[in-house]
């Protein structure tokens, strides 16, 4: 009697590995924070606790993302605006695990553009005109505003309405600022064919404006209409006062352009966003909020974060010495001498490279050797 066996495959299940992540607030300085982050760790620790109602989980299963963690990972797009896989390789997570954050954390930022981003009112005003007159000497001025273009890829549905006038598909966002680059007020969702006026024209704050006449003018561009409310230059200066106004306009309505290049700087993400546009909208309103967070929290851009001498102090006074010396060579005889700190001979390219670029900066050149 023959036997019959019967083989029982056991499906094979992949063990889940979970990485342990790290913690860039304990590995990172403060002014490296700064330059990663865009923000020192007490001001992430604010935005914690700001979005922690909104993206906290309820359980700990498969090992869920802490708060801290997701506001990381966001931060980190924000200010280098890569792609997602570079930010996970960075922070130690998936490609589709920084798009759900990245969604989720601007999501809750934009949910708070009401908090922090409101028109100037009563004793708010009056500091508003102290401010701008100060920069310009135009009194009566409380905002200055202007639109400026996120470039985005191109929609899969009617990509046409998002190419602007220099042909790339981006989002018209209308901003209005005060004297410290403080932003009052923003229009978000507008394609990159839209003018600035027609933006204007269709804004809440312009509905608002017209029916209750502030106690002050914003200053505009000349794509802008002359409104009670609204001054523009003039467009052609025919007499000096004419010419004293068009100087004072320009020189107060210049802080819009500055707080789009502050704004564009600190996030760098904002230049170019590979995604859908209403994404793209949600990840804008999120900046703008870390960007009146920054203003308000004083939070200084990398630019100007002091960048410690990491050479001993021996090895800085013997640089400084040399400096002293090549520059007392130059001014005593016109050709500098250096003698023993002459550099050893450069190969022929480094050579080549020097003698077809005149304009290079100094140590390039030796670079390519």
């Amino acid at each position: 009697m023959a036997g019959v066996v019967h083989l029982h495959h056991r499906r094979r299940c992949r063990e889940r590995v979970y990485v342990e992540h790290i913690d860039p607030l304990q590995k990172y300085t403060n002014e490296e924070l700064y330059a990663r982050f865009r923000f020192g760790r007490a001001d992430i620790q604010y935005i914690v606790d700001l979005l922690r109602p909104n993206l906290q989980r309820r359980t700990q299963r498969s090992h869920g993302l802490s708060v801290e963690e997701q506001v990381l990972i966001a931060l980190r797009f924000y200010a280098c605006g890569t792609f997602y896989q570079v930010v996970g390789d960075y922070m130690g997570v998936e490609k589709s695990t920084v798009c759900d954050v990245l969604k989720s954390v601007s999501t809750a930022l934009a949910s708070l553009i009401n908090e922090f981003v409101s028109f100037p009112k009563d004793d708010q005003i009056i500091q508003a005109k102290q401010n701008f007159f100060l920069l310009g000497n135009m009194p009566n001025t409380i905002g200055a505003i202007d639109c400026t273009h996120v470039h985005i890829q191109a929609p899969h549905e009617n990509e046409w309405e998002f190419l602007n006038r220099k042909g790339r598909h981006s989002i018209n966002v209308q901003l209005v600022c005060n004297a410290e680059l403080l932003i009052t007020n923003c229009v978000v969702k507008w394609p990159g064919s839209v003018h600035d006026a027609r933006i204007l024209r269709e804004s809440a704050l312009y509905r608002e404006l017209q029916t209750n006449r502030p106690n002050g003018i914003i200053l505009g561009d000349s794509a802008y209409p002359l409104l009670p409310w609204l001054m523009t230059p003039f467009l052609a200066a025919n007499t000096p006062e004419q010419a004293r106004f068009n100087t004072a306009h320009c020189k107060t309505r210049c802080t819009i352009e500055r707080l789009n290049g502050v704004l564009k700087r600190r996030f760098a993400c904002l230049n170019y966003l590979r995604v859908e546009p209403q994404k793209a909208c949600n990840i804008i309103l999120a900046c703008i909020v870390l960007h009146n967070i920054a203003t308000r929290r004083k939070v200084p851009l990398c630019d100007d974060i002091p960048k410690p001498d990491r050479r001993s102090s021996h090895q800085a006074a013997t640089s400084a010495s040399r400096r002293r010396i090549l520059r007392e060579a130059v001014i005593t005889s016109g050709s500098p001498d250096p003698g023993p700190m002459r550099s050893p001979p450069r190969s022929d390219v480094a050579a080549r490279a020097a003698s077809a670029c005149p304009d290079t900066l100094p140590g390039v050149a030796d670079a390519i050797a």
